[in-house]
């Protein structure tokens, strides 16, 4: 089973990321930065996890208000570094571990979590300048990244209690996962700071200390304090702390403390800090019934016949083609498309296989594919088939037979509007002519 080898947290301040680019390491405002973040980078080298849990939260970078989660599951194959207005670090894209992430994902969900899942999206400071510090990355990252974003920026947000019984959840999530890997867990964020208002440069180095002091011998004191205590004694936007308590309730009652350390630089504390758990391992008859339990949901569901369920496993593989159909919703990618279809086949880097199902409109082989029946909709939407068409290919019927078994056999209809998207019923029913005739024929 999957083994978590620790905690570790680190603040995730902008400064972090410039020191590093910059090769501050010799400067003497700087070189705290880097003291600081080697305990931790040598950990993780003794350690060698094959995968590191980042809890951060993005700062309106890849997130935004137009859909905004309390908590988002990363479950890509890939994290690319974000432009966060000037320009992109120099930093290579780091792995991901989908079928870990789909685990987890699954796990919490069975835990009550409603979580909220992401692939394809950009990480930012909160992310990639602790990592930069952490681990070497040319030409390539030695670990695996499966990152938990956290909506902390609009409010409500969970309670402190609520982060903290999520990495109780993750604990369990984690345990369970088959594979024999190892896992460390990154907290970042904090601590004592606020960046906007009257109040922007507050500080509070001594409720950092005692944040810290609680964090390793009393988490429950912490997961007890309101979001304004928080705010209150380490600023505003220092409330994001409470991030922290999903690493610790991740971790065993009792831990202990491998390093520590405080920097005030400027506007935000840095803190790092290394954790190890005390107690033995999880029962494996615990982690088997917690096994089980995630099963229940979708028991025997593969029992039914022509029946394709939509997972997370699926939307990773299939992203691609899913992605592509789903942007028929743009009006110059469809207008592309009518245009010139090869050409907006090769600007979107479709596979040889995925541009084959598309020309031949093969709907049940595009649903086999893992392509969801809403992008197929889509796509007849743009070409002129109706929903009733796609519904009788992909039962391997003319519409003719399938319309019968309908209660109103007379009915067409699509989510195409006005415009562009309008049915060509008469190609449509011209079709199905052409398909009786050739099945008479044979």
């Amino acid at each position: 089973m999957a083994r978590i080898i620790g905690g570790i947290a680190a603040s995730h301040t902008p400064t972090i990321g410039f020191a590093f680019d910059k090769n501050k390491r010799d400067d003497p405002v700087w070189a705290p930065i880097f003291e600081n973040f080697a305990p931790l980078a040598n950990w993780l080298a003794e350690k060698q996890p094959d995968v590191i849990v980042a809890i951060y939260n993005d700062h309106v970078t890849s997130f935004f208000f137009d859909h905004y989660s309390a908590f988002a599951l990363g479950v890509g194959p890939e994290w690319r570094v974000a432009d966060e207005g000037g320009g992109a670090r120099d930093l290579p894209a780091i792995k991901g571990h989908p079928a870990f992430a789909a685990h987890i994902g699954t796990s919490l969900m069975t835990d009550e979590f409603d979580m909220s899942f992401f692939q394809n999206k950009a990480l930012d400071h909160g992310c990639f300048s602790p990592l930069s510090m952490l681990c070497p990355h040319k030409p390539e990252w030695p670990v695996k990244l499966v990152p938990l974003q956290m909506g902390v920026l609009q409010l409500p947000v969970p309670s402190a209690r609520r982060f903290y019984k999520l990495g109780q959840a993750l604990r369990r999530a984690i345990e369970s996962y088959p594979e024999d890997i190892k896992v460390a867990i990154l907290a970042t964020g904090g601590l004592s700071h606020q960046v906007h208002g009257e109040r922007s440069g507050f500080n509070n180095t001594q409720w950092d200390a005692r944040f810290l002091d609680l964090f390793e011998r009393d988490p429950e004191q912490l997961a007890d304090m309101t979001i304004a205590e928080y705010a209150a004694l380490g600023g505003y936007e220092g409330a994001e702390v409470i991030m922290w308590l999903t690493m610790r309730g991740a971790l065993s009652s009792n831990v202990v403390c491998k390093h520590r350390s405080y920097y005030l630089p400027s506007m935000a504390g840095i803190a790092t800090a290394i954790y190890e758990g005390e107690d033995s391992e999880t029962k494996p008859a615990i982690i088997e019934r917690h096994r089980q339990k995630m099963a229940v949901q979708l028991t025997d569901v593969e029992k039914l016949e022509g029946t394709y369920p939509f997972s997370i496993e699926t939307a990773v593989r299939a992203f691609r083609i899913n992605d592509y159909l789903h942007r028929m919703v743009e009006p110059a990618h469809r207008e592309a498309f009518k245009a010139d279809q090869e050409a907006s086949f090769e600007a979107a880097g479709l596979s040889e296989q995925e541009r084959d199902l598309i020309r031949r409109r093969d709907w049940r082989g595009l649903l086999h594919y893992g392509v969801i029946f809403f992008m197929l909709e889509k796509l007849g939407a743009v070409t002129g088939v109706s929903n009733l068409h796609i519904y009788a290919a992909m039962r391997g019927e003319t519409l003719e037979e399938f319309q019968k078994t309908r209660n109103a056999p007379g009915a067409l209809y699509s989510v195409a509007g006005k415009g562009s998207g309008k049915l060509d019923w008469d190609k449509a029913e011209k079709a199905e002519k052409a398909e009786k005739a050739e099945k008479a024929r044979n």
